[in-house]
C-alpha cells in the first residue's frame, strides 16, 4: 500500500521539456518510465543531433580534401573512404538509440576511413554519456591502441609522429571526460529526484504515524472516561434490578445517578467523535478534569455505593501543571473503576501527595475482596493505557498485588 501511494504521489517532471534531453526526462517522469516506450526527441535533442551531424560532415569534408591532396592513396581506397564517411555521418542520427553499437562499429571503421574520424569522436562521447564507464573503457581503449597503427599507416605530413599520438590521446581523454561529466550531472539530478521521493514518502509516513498515535491516545481517553461512567450505570442498574422493593427515595437517587452518568458519557463520546472529525487536540471542547476534580470524582463513586477515602496532601494544588493534573485524575479514575469491578464492597483509598520540585505521587489502594469475584472481560487494558499516559507525561506507573492480598496502583509524575 505504501509503495502504491509513493508511485502515485511521485514528483512528475514539470520543467521546460524542450530544454532538457529526452533521456533525462524519461527518467524523471515516472509515467513515461512505466509505459516502456522509447523517449521522443525534444527540441534540444534535435538541435544537438543536427550540430553533431554538421560537425561530423565538416570533419569528413576536411578528411576528403586531405585524401584528394595525397598522392600515395589509390583512387578506389579514397572513394571507399568517402563512402564510409558518408554512411557514418548518416549513422549519427542513431547514436541515441544504439550508443554502444555505434561506438563499437566506429572503431574499425575509423581505422580504415579518415572521413569517419568526427563520427568516431561523437560516438565515443555519446557512449560516455549514456552508458557506464566499463563500456567506455573498452571502446576508448581500443581506439587508443589503434591510433599508433593508424598514423604509422597514414602519417600526417604536417606534424611529427609523436606529437600526433599525444594530440589524439589528449583528444580521446577530453571526449571521455566531457561525456562522463555530463553523465554525472544527469545522475545527480536523478539522485535528487529519488531523495525528494523518499523525503515525501517519509513525511507521509510520519503524518500517518502521528495520526495513528493520536487515534490511539483518543482510544485510551475513551476507555478512561467511558469506563467510569458506564460502570456507574451498571452498578445502579444492577441495584434497581436486584432490589425492586427499595424505598422510593433510593430508587429516585439511583435513577438520577443513571441519568447523570448517561448524560456525561454521551457528552464525552460526542467530544471524542468531534476530535476524530475535526482533528482537534484533547484540550478542545469542555475543560478536561484536573486535580481539582478529585473531590467530585470521589463523591460520584460514593453515590454509586463505593467506600472511598480521599487524602490530598499537595503543597500548591493550583500550581499543578494542567497535563500532570489530567494524568493524575485519569489514574485515580481508572483505579476507582478497577476497584469497583474487581473488588466490589471494599474501601478504596486514594492519596495524592507532592509539591513543586518534588513531583506528584498518586496511590490508589484497595484490600482483597470478600468471596469470589467473577472475571471481567478486558481486564488489564486500562492499566496499560495508564502506563503509557504516565510515560508520556515523563513519569512512571507501577501496579500489582499488595502484601495483604489487595491491589495498589502507584504513579509518580514530574512537577518542576
Amino acid at each position: 500500500m505504501t509503495g502504491d501511494k509513493a508511485e502515485q504521489t511521485a514528483p512528475v517532471f514539470t520543467g521546460r521539456r524542450w530544454f532538457f534531453p529526452s533521456a533525462l526526462i524519461h527518467e524523471l517522469d515516472p509515467d513515461s518510465t512505466r509505459s516502456g516506450r522509447r523517449p521522443r526527441r525534444t527540441v534540444r535533442d534535435w538541435a544537438v543531433d543536427f550540430a553533431c551531424f554538421l560537425f561530423a560532415v565538416l570533419l569528413g569534408v576536411l578528411g576528403a580534401e586531405t585524401l584528394n591532396d595525397s598522392q600515395n592513396i589509390p583512387h578506389a581506397l579514397a572513394v571507399t573512404d568517402q563512402v564510409l564517411g558518408a554512411l557514418s555521418c548518416a549513422a549519427v542520427w542513431l547514436r541515441r538509440r544504439w550508443p554502444f553499437a555505434l561506438a563499437a562499429v566506429m572503431v574499425p571503421v575509423g581505422f580504415v576511413s579518415e572521413t569517419s574520424g568526427g563520427v568516431a569522436i561523437i560516438a565515443l562521447f555519446t557512449l560516455a554519456v549514456h552508458r557506464p564507464f566499463r563500456y567506455v573503457a573498452w571502446v576508448g581503449g581500443a581506439q587508443t591502441v589503434l591510433v599508433p597503427l593508424y598514423f604509422w599507416w597514414r602519417p600526417d605530413p604536417d606534424l611529427p609522429y609523436l606529437a600526433v599520438l599525444v594530440l589524439f590521446v589528449v583528444l580521446t581523454a577530453a571526449t571521455v571526460g566531457w561525456g562522463m561529466f555530463v553523465r554525472s550531472k544527469r545522475q545527480l539530478m536523478l539522485s535528487l529526484r529519488d531523495r525528494a521521493r523518499r523525503a515525501e514518502t517519509e513525511a507521509r509516513l510520519r503524518a500517518e504515524q502521528a495520526q495513528r498515535l493520536a487515534r490511539e491516545a483518543i482510544a485510551r481517553e475513551m476507555h478512561d472516561v467511558l469506563a467510569h461512567r458506564l460502570t456507574l450505570l451498571s452498578v445502579h442498574a444492577g441495584a434497581l434490578e436486584f432490589r425492586p422493593d427499595a424505598p422510593r427515595e433510593e430508587v429516585a437517587r439511583a435513577a438520577g445517578v443513571i441519568r447523570e452518568s448517561a448524560h456525561e458519557a454521551l457528552q464525552d463520546l460526542r467530544e471524542i467523535i468531534g476530535v476524530l472529525r475535526a482533528g482537534e487536540s484533547e484540550d478542545a471542547g469542555r475543560p478536561q478534569p484536573t486535580l481539582a476534580a478529585l473531590d467530585t470524582l470521589a463523591a460520584e463513586s460514593r453515590q454509586a455505593g463505593m467506600k472511598v477515602t480521599l487524602d490530598q496532601c499537595v503543597t500548591d494544588p493550583a500550581g499543578v501543571p494542567a497535563s500532570v493534573g489530567r494524568t493524575a485524575y485519569r489514574i485515580a479514575q481508572e483505579g476507582l473503576t478497577n476497584a469497583r469491578k474487581h473488588a466490589p464492597g471494599t474501601e478504596v483509598t486514594v492519596s495524592v501527595t507532592g509539591g513543586p520540585g518534588q513531583g506528584l505521587t498518586v496511590r490508589v489502594r484497595n484490600p482483597a475482596p470478600e468471596g469470589d469475584v467473577p472475571h471481567v472481560p478486558g481486564a488489564g487494558q486500562g492499566l496499560i493505557g495508564l502506563t503509557e499516559r504516565a510515560t508520556l507525561a515523563g513519569g512512571t506507573l507501577e501496579h500489582g498485588p499488595a502484601s495483604d492480598g489487595g491491589f495498589e496502583v502507584r504513579a509518580r509524575l514530574p512537577w518542576r
